[in-house]
């Protein structure tokens, strides 16, 4: 099953996120089969691809519970 969830990067303690569609059985970490977007918690800053989301859970993929909420809070106006 594909799942398009966080990838964390940056230093210890100033982290950020990549958006990534992955199969659900490797690590958080591990190899993307793409990346849909950027997230940065300290500064608040998003990017989404919403045509790659959209085309990726058209065949499948299932969003995580802080991606559900990303896409929410951004595109909700």
């Amino acid at each position: 099953m594909l799942k398009i969830r966080l990838k964390r990067l940056g230093k210890k303690k100033k982290a950020c996120y990549r958006i990534i569609v992955i199969d659900s059985r490797y690590k958080r970490d591990g190899k993307a089969l793409e990346e849909v977007g950027f997230y940065n918690p300290l500064t608040k800053n998003t990017k989404l691809d919403l045509i790659k989301i959209q085309k990726r859970i058209k065949t499948g993929a299932k969003l995580t519970k802080k991606v559900q909420n990303l896409l929410n809070t951004t595109y909700a106006n």
